[in-house]
């Protein structure tokens, strides 16, 4: 092996060492994911709108929780900011426990799992930022993409694992099973961290948040309108199931996730290679096929390809314009950078539960895909007129 393929695996081992927290969190998350739907629904006797409001307060959590969340990693270190967030993950799971176990008294228990949402999204939202940043500490902000790419991956591998785990335990163990799943995460996380080396804390001015936000803003518009798929797959790919009579829709998240990080690992050097715009722009086409096979799938199998094909067009999009977004902030507000990037994901998730559970209460659970289809087809029309303006923008650039 040469010195440079030395190198690069350290470098791969190093990012792959702080992002274990993250997958020990997704982990958690994707064994909710098919669950927690139905529990609420049919456990619980609430509609698709209340299904939706309760799922997808995670991620409005998480998105209130961003600039938090990237000032506490600027300011006291992203290491404390991972600490924090696998505390907010037990505090979950130990809510989840209590919910599913109080299923009887229904006001109080989805009242529980709600607060086990908000902390759920708390922790997304300090161990989104806090990896991020302490991965580029640890490495080097020259694989800030590498950084990115790895968090996602082990997102999605995460969730694929963790679907079919979920169905497993909740049917074989019962749903509190879940919640004590989550807090041994946490606690092994915790004990984890304890032996991490904190990274030196970047001096400098920091830029006030919403100067952040006006700089990441064009790129996050593209990244939400993308991401609204993933969240209405996540949040009623079970409910949607079983409307048509169909079985086994964890394996719809399975199969989402698995070509989302594969995806990631093969295509990863894409952006580098084509720079970020082209890549957004093709896997948002993708992306917007895969749902539209989604809205008119006759069979599980169609399904499953429209949930393969939407994963695999998602992949990119977020590190293709993350890369060019964070790059430029300043050093010494890198976190708050990644947090405002951040929040368009947390923002179309959050949306995607309401949104969605509304227009199925109106129109049927299949018409949730063709909105989303049709949001990510905006979002590829945004990101062919970024890429036009910026290159215009260069070209009137004057020349030194």
């Amino acid at each position: 092996m040469s010195s440079a393929e030395q190198r690069s695996a350290s470098t791969t081992l190093q990012i792959i060492s702080i992002v274990t927290f993250t997958f020990a969190l997704f982990l958690a998350i994707g064994a909710m994911l098919p669950v927690l739907p139905g529990f609420v629904s049919h456990g619980l006797g609430f509609d698709a709108l209340v299904a939706g409001v309760v799922i997808g307060s995670q991620y409005m959590a998480t998105l209130v929780m961003r600039p938090l969340a990237g000032r506490l990693a600027d300011t006291h270190g992203p290491k404390q900011a991972v600490v924090y967030g696998l505390w907010a993950m037990g505090g979950g799971g130990l809510m989840l426990l209590l919910s599913t176990s109080l299923s009887g008294l229904t006001w109080l228990s989805v009242s529980l799992l709600l607060i086990s949402r908000l902390a759920i999204g708390f922790a997304q939202a300090l161990m989104g930022v806090g990896t991020a940043s302490w991965g580029i500490a640890r490495v080097g902000v020259e694989n800030t993409a590498q950084v990115i790419s790895w968090n996602g991956i082990v997102c999605y591998g995460a969730i694929a694992l963790g679907a079919p785990l979920g169905v497993f335990m909740a049917d074989h163990a019962g749903l509190w099973s879940l919640g004590v799943g989550t807090v041994l995460l946490a606690g092994l996380g915790l004990l984890l961290a304890r032996s991490k080396p904190a990274v030196e804390i970047v001096q400098g001015a920091r830029m006030a948040f919403h100067a952040v936000l006006g700089r990441v803003l064009p790129y996050g518009m593209c990244v939400a309108l993308g991401s609204i798929g993933f969240g209405t797959i996540a949040t009623f790919i079970t409910l949607y199931y079983a409307s048509l009579g169909w079985a086994d829709p964890a394996w719809c998240l399975t199969v989402f996730s698995v070509t989302f990080a594969g995806a990631r690992v093969a295509f990863s050097g894409m952006v580098n290679r084509f720079g970020g715009f082209p890549v957004a722009i093709t896997c948002l086409l993708v992306e917007s096929i895969g749902l539209l096979l989604l809205w008119l799938a006759p069979s599980p199998a169609v399904a499953l390809v429209g949930a393969g094909l939407t994963g695999a067009g998602l992949s990119l999009v977020y590190p293709a314009l993350g890369v060019e977004a964070v790059l430029r902030i300043p050093a010494s507000s890198r976190s708050a950078a990644l947090g405002a990037y951040a929040l368009f994901f947390d923002l179309a998730m959050g949306v995607a539960g309401p949104l969605m559970g509304a227009i199925a209460a109106h129109s049927g659970y299949a018409s949730i895909f063709l909105a989303a289809a049709l949001m990510s087809a905006i979002g590829f029309v945004v990101c062919l007129a970024l890429q036009r303006w910026t290159r215009r923008r260069h070209e009137e650039l004057p020349l030194d």
